[in-house]
């Protein structure tokens, strides 16, 4: 039984990525309890049409106004009533929106900012699968947590599995937790020679033997980028010091993550890997409800084993703690030279092995400023700063 007398109204930010198409996936296994109330998309209109006509939402939102034009037009051919928004203020505006219960934050990106503090500020129930918000917003992104009396759930499995072995009550967390380890499947190429990395191509980059996920992310696993920003993720969510933060390869993906107690106790949260179980938390919490994943079978799943992440080949994840060492808002020149990066290796701008030259020279170069990290246009300052710094690295390294 629900804990809530009428349904959950539910604003999906990114649904037609992998994230938002899980979590529809999820909704629609509980249309008792939940209600969508908006959408968004960055361009795929056709993808948000279809999603619009079978939830029909109150509003539809995309960033560009000729694609808001182009989906307002077919959305009335189809009789729909839903309402088409454009323009990035108008993603804010729904994750805010006094009749919004949840905000699903998939936006992939720094754009996923300024909607994920309004939604903080607006004391939403903010599921965040959104890491870089938090990775560029930092200690401004927490503080609008905690003013706005938001609810911050964990939707990356890492995270999700880290809270799922903590109790509720999160003021008796740093007494219990010596430290966390984050598993990493270690991508396609945790066996290749990285002598060879400069041959990598973007299709051999987004094939991730384990998860389903978008090219941007896919590159991330590939490289050990997001688990980099994993980590960064994991210090603001936890209140932890960069050195309580570890990582662990494991390749079959099946221990999400652990907590090492200070009783030396070790607590981790299983499952298969598949998004859909950590949606379902995020939605459902405290509770629990089916998600639609396949059950964990021990008796026929392959041993469990463990490895060092191995330094010469992703040398991008201990640019982690290094940032979270250096000035504030080194995270977010971190963040955004990487998404710079990776664009370029997919457009065939890049080779690979040098995205995380470009990362390591971009924070080195790109020195945050007094004040930057006090206010949303400070840090979006500083991040346009890191991408043009990006960008010329780029250009000098040529494909």
């Amino acid at each position: 039984m629900s804990l809530h007398t009428r349904p959950q109204r539910i604003c999906v930010l990114g649904s037609t990525g992998s994230i938002g198409v899980n979590t529809l996936d999820v909704l629609g296994r509980h249309p008792e309890r939940y209600e969508v109330f908006a959408l968004s998309a960055m361009s795929r209109v056709d993808a948000l049409l279809a999603q619009c006509l079978q939830w029909q939402p109150r509003f539809a939102v995309l960033p560009d106004a000729s694609l808001a034009a182009q989906l307002r037009s077919q959305l009335r051919e189809q009789g729909s009533r839903t309402e088409v928004l454009d323009g990035v203020d108008s993603l804010s505006a729904v994750a805010a929106h006094p009749e919004v219960d949840m905000v699903m934050a998939a936006i992939v990106g720094a754009a996923g900012l300024a909607p994920c503090l309004a939604a903080a500020k607006a004391g939403k129930r903010l599921l965040l699968a959104n890491k870089e918000a938090i990775v560029v917003g930092g200690a401004l992104f927490m503080q609008a947590v905690e003013q706005g009396g938001a609810t911050l759930l964990p939707i990356d499995s890492e995270h999700s599995a880290i809270f799922q072995c903590l109790p509720e009550d999160r003021s008796t967390w740093a007494q219990r937790i010596d430290h966390i380890v984050l598993t990493a499947s270690g991508g396609p190429f945790r066996q290749r020679d990285p002598a060879t990395l400069h041959e990598v191509t973007p299709a051999q980059a987004v094939a991730h033997p384990n998860w389903v996920m978008g090219r941007k992310i896919s590159v991330d696993s590939a490289t050990m980028m997001n688990k980099a920003l994993e980590v960064i993720e994991a210090r603001w969510l936890f209140s932890l010091k960069p050195e309580q933060i570890k990582v662990l390869i494991h390749p079959q993906s099946i221990i999400h993550s652990m907590v090492v107690c200070r009783d030396n106790s070790v607590l981790a949260q299983l499952g298969t890997p598949d998004m859909r179980v950590p949606i379902a938390y995020g939605l459902s919490f405290p509770e629990r409800i089916e998600a639609g994943a396949s059950r964990l079978d021990l008796l026929t799943q392959p041993a469990l084993s463990f490895e060092e992440a191995d330094e010469r080949r992703f040398p991008g994840l201990y640019l982690s703690w290094q940032a979270l060492r250096a000035a504030e808002g080194s995270t977010a020149v971190l963040n955004a030279a990487n998404e710079e990066a990776v664009a370029a290796f997919l457009d065939g701008r890049l080779r690979f092995d040098h995205i995380h030259r470009v990362n390591a020279q971009s924070l080195e170069q790109t020195l945050p400023q007094a004040g930057e990290c006090s206010s949303v246009e400070g840090l979006l300052g500083l991040d346009q700063r890191a991408r043009r710094q990006a960008l010329a690295l780029i250009a000098e390294l040529g494909a």
